[in-house]
């Protein structure tokens, strides 16, 4: 394995980490009940894709 040679600067491993980061998840609004869902999943109400899925 490699062995690091010299010390690495704050600036280097801040640069390494700028991707680690949290990403808020994409909400939609249900068009019949109005409370978000998240994409491409049923709503508690019962609907998906402006269709009743179940009661």
């Amino acid at each position: 394995m490699a062995v690091q040679q010299r010390r690495g600067s704050k600036h280097r491993k801040a640069k390494r980490r700028t991707h680690y980061k949290l990403v808020r998840p994409t909400l939609t609004k249900c068009p019949a009940c109005g409370e978000y869902v998240r994409p491409h999943r049923m709503c508690e109400c019962g609907n998906y894709n402006g269709k009743q899925i179940t009661e």
